[in-house]
């Protein structure tokens, strides 16, 4: 990694709203997924960072995890995690909502390149995949391959997944379609992960991941065989982030707390093949 300048240009704030549990983007909108949200999500112009609107989905619970955007059938998921179930709100204009229940459990939400959501299923350790009308493509359990308590799950190009699991010390593993594991867990001197959460892949499959307990973003290869430590300047520290959203087209990530003002950092510049890191040994 080449040394680079990665900036700190914007912060949305909570405005007394709570912990931020999950942020995406879409074009040129933001969307931002609070616990005890009221049933709403909150929408920001991704140019300016000043509010636009909220957008109402009935029936959501207060503890809902996962949050993610599809381009292609324009539209944004959210998990529900009290009612076990995902809703589907239609950003063409309508707004309109369908929901469909999943396993117990779900977390992290990803859209992945057949278009369909990939749900992790906390308490079921496994990843299913529905099409965007609700329909259940696929399931993988992930108790042959070792994994447990999963939180977020994101689809390569090579059709594996790779997930992370929320636990001390944390851990991020590839799996296959068929449920196995193809990698070995990631494990280094870099100083154990502490319980791993959101994931974020770009186009040639490196992969970030929130160290939430340590306050920092890691970058790892495809085959976990290395990893970095992303150097972003913030002068009070990042407060346990937990939400990760990656818009290469930008060069821009943005990066949800959970703890401490509750803000979302907008970090922009951020190329991860000249980056500022830190690389550390696996």
């Amino acid at each position: 990694m080449k040394s680079g300048a990665p900036k700190l240009t914007h912060v949305i704030p909570s405005q007394g709203r709570g912990s931020v549990s999950a942020v995406t983007s879409l074009g040129n909108e933001v969307f931002v997924l609070r616990f005890e949200s009221r049933r709403r999500v909150e929408v920001y112009d991704a140019s300016t960072f000043t509010p636009q609107r909220y957008i109402t989905v009935p029936g959501l619970g207060d503890w809902s995890y996962g949050l993610a955007a599809c381009a292609h059938n324009i539209c944004l998921y959210v998990s529900d995690y009290t009612d076990k179930s995902v809703h589907r709100v239609e950003l063409s204009g309508s707004n309109a909502v369908k929901k469909w229940s999943v396993d117990s459990g779900p977390k992290g939400l990803s859209v992945n390149k057949e278009h369909n959501v990939v749900v992790t299923c906390r308490w079921a350790d496994k990843i299913q995949e529905y099409t965007t009308h609700g329909a259940l493509v696929r399931e993988i359990s992930l108790k042959q391959a070792g994994v447990r308590n999963p939180w977020h799950a994101v689809q390569l190009s090579t059709g594996d997944y790779v997930v992370s699991e929320n636990k001390s010390p944390g851990v991020v593993s590839v799996v296959g379609i068929d449920g196995r594991r193809y990698c070995l867990s990631l494990s280094s001197d870099l100083g154990k992960m502490i319980f791993s959460r959101s994931l974020a892949v770009t186009k040639n499959d490196c992969i970030l991941v929130t160290d939430i307990d340590k306050a920092r973003i890691l970058l790892v290869n495809r085959s976990l065989s290395s990893v970095w430590e992303l150097v972003l300047p913030v002068d009070d520290g990042m407060h346990r982030p937990r939400g990760l959203c990656l818009d290469e087209s930008r060069g821009r990530l943005y990066v949800s707390e959970y703890d401490g003002s509750h803000r979302v950092l907008v970090f922009d510049g951020v190329r991860l093949c000249s980056c500022n890191c830190r690389r550390l040994t696996v």
